[in-house]
This record gives structure tokens, C-alpha cells and sequence, in this order.
């Protein structure tokens, strides 16, 4: 008899940590599920949320929800310290996508005895999260690099020039928030560790940080994305080497670069030269009233280049163009902080 009462008794603490752990895990898809569906506006991932969170309530059997009578959880409103340092969505993803991991993992042993088809539920989902992390993490990279795009006015294009990675944190800190950095001399070591500092000062100030061309270095120092120019390589192959979570801009100046542009899945266009410019001398400038005509029935982002400053910007603004790219006029400013503000009160400053 009290051999039966002992097991009754295990039962029951099973029971309590199944019955905890399913809330644990459901409640972690709930936040996965809410952020996909609000954050992200993406059918797909707040189906397969919601779809594991039905399975897990279905299979929450009633014997499970009343063992949390039986004995009281001394550890119950316990929490830990680094809960409250959760300060974006992919920390967010992260912590909830290991709760409900880790939930699963605790279903999948201690039901493994007596509830077989819940333990094997439980191991499946639970590989399912991994994928559906990754994918998560991605998409919200994407979303966030589109937000910046669409937000931010002024796309400060990198040249040669000392002390690069100093003025690159003077802009910055003046709140810039796309930064382009384009490769001249030097060779691919030195080009690497100076996209590897770039990237990281760009997370520090929230800032994107797209590699002009070189795919294989955007990659590698986990660039937010690539910008191609008309003779590098194609945009679909350069989607195929980068995935779906990287940006990429392309340099345009006719209307059938535009639209081959947009049919093969670009995020933002470059466009001019508008005036004349010491970076491309070679080009002949497109000139305002071209620039406006090509971009008439343009949706996509696009930003305007080549010979633009402080100077000519609220003529630019007066013809209607809001997104601009500056290289010089920030690039060989004084002071390159102070530049900075002044263009972006000058782009946010309504005619």
C-alpha cells in the first residue's frame, strides 16, 4: 500500500512538471506568435506558431492542469536578473524561442514513461523552433533593414580618405543611420578588418552598413547588405550567395536599368549623378528634371547621388527629391558631425 502511495505520489510532481512546462512552452509561442503577427506582419510564421500552440493545448490533458493542486510551487513568481536586459525583438526571439526549447525538452523526458505520443509531440516541435528561430531572426533583420531604408533620408557613401573609421563615427554620432563603404586601395585583409570595424560601429549607433560590390567581404563581416553597381554581378545571384535576410541596392540612371532593377528583387535604388562630381567624373550629370521623370512611378526607395551637399539640398527638396547620398559633402567636411545634423534637419525641414 505504501509502495502505491509512493508512486502516486511521483506521478503527481510529474504531472506538476509537465503541466508547468506546458505552460511554459505555449506561453513563449505566444510571444513568438504576437510579434510575428504585429512586429512582422508574416502570415506564415504566426501559423506555425499558433499551429504548435494548439497542438501543446490539446495534448494538456486535464490530470496535468489538476496536479498544480496537489502541492504548492515554492519557486513560483521567481524570475532572474538578466530578464530585464531583453532590449530588442532578437533578443526577445531568442529568450522565448530557448524557454520554449528547453519546456520541451523537460515534456519530452518526464512523459516519455507514461505518455508516449506527448513525448514524441514534444521532441518533434521542438526541432521544429530551431528552424523556425533562425527564420525568425532573419525576417526581423530584413524588416528592421527595410524600416531604416524607408525612414532614414540621407545614405552617407564612403571614399578614400585618412583616418576613414574616425570620421565614420563623427557621422554616426551625428545620426546617420546608412552608411556605404566602398573599397579602393589596400588589399583584401586590411578591406576585411576595416568592414568588420565599420559593421561594428554601425550596430553601436543602430545604423545599417552595406559593402559597396564585394559580396564575399559583405558576408564576411556580416554586412546588413550589398550594393551592385550595373556591371557587377546580377542581383538574383547575388540573392542566391546572400539569402533573404540581406539588403541590396543597386546604382541605376536609365529607366530600363530601373525596371530590370525592380523585376529582379532590389530593396532601394541609387540614381544620377544629379550634379557634377569628382567621384564619377567620367558620368555626365542626369540633371533634376531627368532624375524626377525616371522616378514619377517609382514605390521603391530610392536616394539621389552625385554632387550633392548642404548647399544644393533644399533645391532638391523644392523639386520634390527627399532621399539623398552624400559622399563629399560629408566626407571632406571640418566637422563631419556637425555636417550631418545640418543635412538632416535640412531633409527633415518640410518646404
Amino acid at each position: 500500500m505504501e509502495n502505491s502511495n509512493s508512486h502516486q505520489h511521483e506521478d503527481l510532481h510529474i504531472y506538476q512538471i509537465i503541466d508547468a512546462n506546458l505552460d511554459r512552452a505555449r506561453e513563449g509561442l505566444r510571444v513568438l506568435e504576437d510579434w510575428a503577427r504585429f512586429g512582422l506582419g508574416n502570415e506564415d510564421f504566426v501559423i506555425r506558431t499558433k499551429n504548435f500552440r494548439q497542438i501543446l493545448g490539446k495534448n494538456h490533458a486535464e490530470i496535468y492542469k489538476k496536479s498544480r493542486n496537489f502541492i504548492e510551487d515554492q519557486s513560483k513568481g521567481l524570475s532572474h536578473f538578466e530578464q530585464n536586459n531583453r532590449k530588442n525583438p532578437e533578443e526577445i526571439i531568442c529568450s522565448n524561442s530557448a524557454r520554449i526549447q528547453e519546456a520541451l525538452r523537460v515534456i519530452e523526458e518526464f512523459s516519455r514513461g507514461h505518455n508516449k505520443n506527448l513525448s514524441k509531440i514534444a521532441s518533434e516541435i521542438r526541432y521544429e523552433i530551431y528552424t523556425l528561430e533562425v527564420d525568425l531572426l532573419k525576417f526581423n533583420t530584413r524588416k528592421r533593414a527595410e524600416l531604416i531604408i524607408r525612414e532614414n533620408n540621407l545614405y552617407f557613401v564612403t571614399d578614400q580618405k585618412n583616418k576613414l573609421i574616425e570620421i565614420i563615427e563623427k557621422i554616426l554620432s551625428g545620426g546617420v543611420k546608412l552608411i556605404q563603404h566602398r573599397f579602393k586601395e589596400g588589399n583584401d585583409i586590411k578591406h576585411l578588418q576595416e568592414a568588420i570595424e565599420i559593421k561594428r560601429l554601425c550596430k553601436k549607433y543602430n545604423s545599417l552598413f552595406i559593402v559597396n560590390d564585394r559580396i564575399d567581404i559583405a558576408l564576411a563581416s556580416d554586412a546588413d547588405g550589398i550594393h551592385l553597381g550595373q556591371g557587377d554581378i546580377d542581383i538574383v545571384t547575388a540573392r542566391k550567395l546572400l539569402g533573404h535576410s540581406k539588403i541590396i541596392g543597386i546604382s541605376a540612371n536609365n529607366s530600363n536599368d530601373i525596371n530590370n532593377a525592380i523585376k529582379n528583387g532590389c530593396d532601394y535604388i541609387g540614381i544620377g549623378p544629379v550634379f557634377k562630381t569628382t567621384t564619377k567624373k567620367n558620368k555626365k550629370p542626369l540633371g533634376v528634371e531627368k532624375i524626377k521623370n525616371l522616378t514619377k512611378d517609382l514605390n521603391l526607395p530610392w536616394f539621389a547621388i552625385g554632387g550633392i551637399n548642404k548647399k544644393n539640398i533644399s533645391s532638391l527638396k523644392g523639386q520634390g527629391i527627399k532621399k539623398v547620398a552624400v559622399i563629399s559633402g560629408l566626407l571632406n567636411s571640418e566637422d563631419p558631425k556637425e555636417e550631418a545634423i545640418i543635412i538632416l534637419k535640412e531633409l527633415s525641414y518640410e518646404n
